[in-house]
């Protein structure tokens, strides 16, 4: 078990750069938007947004390699284009090319929602395979921090400080294209090229003591058909489970939150020293509660978690509607905005690529999850985008509502149509999902599987 930990520890840290990534240009936005006298919209299209464009195609065509070259050849490139996306920015001189350098990170962040999710969840076993895979979004969210404090520090540094906390992404880049060359490749991938001699060596350093021929056997019927896609009649319910999963993350705000995070508390009435100290307040409860959603996830299962955080969205984002509509002031939406971020980190930040990596057979896996990150992806790029433009036009307490009232829908999503999958493998859950779209609720009564 050591070994699982340490080799999903190392493919996670991909999201330790996707959250750094994301969200150091947070700390950059009004600085390069007064640089380069960018009207809100070019400013909000193209220079904040256009990592997240790089993000939707990294997420679109991120199975081709996940699928073609192996999880962890994809993984080593994802950590390639996130350093020379952080040398590149941090040197650009002109808009254009600093939105092009972080295109190429964003290709980092697209690609990386398939191929470490699919790794973790491919070597772990099924009982500790939700904490597993968690540690992806764990990471997401310690990036996140991170970015929040070396923003705070490099703030007053000079005119230049926005250079520095673009580039400073380089180093953990750098340091995470080293590591990953120490996993071995995903078992179930290898058994997907025939590969069986191989696949039978990782297998035996995870678990001397599992039956491989049985677990062999297994992948090999689950993917016996190569041809397949996944909008194949047969796969209908998985792929609407994906699709419904990414486009409710995506409508609480979170990005657009995590985008504009000084901004909105500087809307509120708050200075901007303090808009930057209550980010990384942001940053330490989106670590607090993700850390406690990895621990409860095999425990109370991902469906709970939803539950969970779906209530939590609706009471925090209504309340954040209202500061704005009624000048409430102080320090009311950043504490009702701590709020929302502990229901995020504890339900959807937890469970999405957990259940995104859960719901599809070994063989689509890869293209699967590629869909559900593309709804992801096309959704965060247009709606942070957006944001600029539409406090401007209709007002925060306007946005914040109708957040608070997808997440309503959301909350009807998870009671009549999410399945529990905590504690079942990977070929019992294909088996069921895959079997007919109105059988759903018979995950509920599958024993758990406890091997791999």
């Amino acid at each position: 078990m050591n070994k699982i930990l340490i080799w999903s520890v190392t493919a996670a840290l991909a999201g330790f750069l996707f959250g750094f990534d994301t969200v150091v240009i947070s700390g950059a936005d009004k600085q390069l938007q007064l640089l380069w006298h960018s009207s809100d919209a070019f400013h909000g299209s193209v220079v904040m947004a256009m990592a997240l464009w790089g993000t939707v195609v990294g997420a679109i065509f991120g199975g081709i390699p996940t699928n073609k070259i192996g999880r962890k050849k994809t993984l080593f490139w994802i950590g390639i284009l996130y350093f020379a996306s952080a040398i590149g920015a941090a040197f650009a001189n002109n808009p254009f090319v600093f939105a092009a350098f972080r295109f190429i990170g964003g290709l980092g962040v697209g690609a990386s929602t398939i191929a470490a999710p699919a790794y973790v969840s491919e070597i772990a076993p099924a009982d500790k395979r939700g904490r597993l895979v968690a540690l992806y979004q764990f990471n997401i969210v310690l990036g996140i921090l991170i970015a929040f404090i070396s923003n705070y520090f490099l703030k007053d540094i000079g005119e230049n400080a926005w250079r520095w906390m673009i580039g400073v992404q380089a180093i953990p880049s750098l340091i995470y294209i080293l590591f990953i060359l120490t996993i071995p490749e995903s078992p179930r991938w290898l058994l997907s090229k025939n590969r069986d001699e191989e696949a039978r060596k990782v297998l035996y350093t995870i678990d001397p003591f599992a039956n491989i021929a049985d677990l062999i056997d297994d992948s090999r019927e689950n993917g016996v058909t190569k041809h397949e896609n996944i909008f194949m009649k047969k796969y209908r319910f998985p792929l609407i489970l994906a699709f419904l999963i990414a486009f409710f993350n995506q409508f609480s705000g979170i990005n657009a939150f995590l985008y504009y995070a000084p901004r909105i508390f500087e809307e509120a009435g708050l200075g901007q020293n303090t808009a930057l100290l209550s980010s990384i307040g942001i940053g330490v409860t989106n670590l607090i509660f993700t850390l406690i959603g990895v621990a409860l996830i095999d425990k109370l299962g991902r469906k709970l978690l939803m539950y969970i955080g779906s209530v939590g969205y609706i009471i925090s984002l209504g309340l954040v509607s209202a500061s704005f509509y009624y000048n409430w002031g102080g320090l009311s939406v950043p504490i009702f905005l701590f709020l929302f971020i502990a229901s995020h980190a504890i339900g959807q930040g937890a469970v999405i690529w957990v259940f995104i990596s859960e719901i599809f057979p070994n063989h689509i896996r890869a293209s699967g999850q590629a869909f559900g990150s593309s709804v992801h992806w096309v959704l965060a790029a247009i709606i942070p985008s957006l944001i600029p433009m539409l406090f401007s036009e209709i007002g925060p307490e306007v946005v914040f509502l109708i957040f608070t009232l997808m997440m309503v829908l959301q909350l009807l999503f998870v009671i009549f149509l999410m399945p529990e999958t905590k504690g079942i493998s990977l070929e019992a859950l294909s088996e069921t999902l895959t079997k007919k779209n109105n059988h759903k609720n018979e995950i509920k009564e599958t024993s758990a599987v406890s091997s791999l």
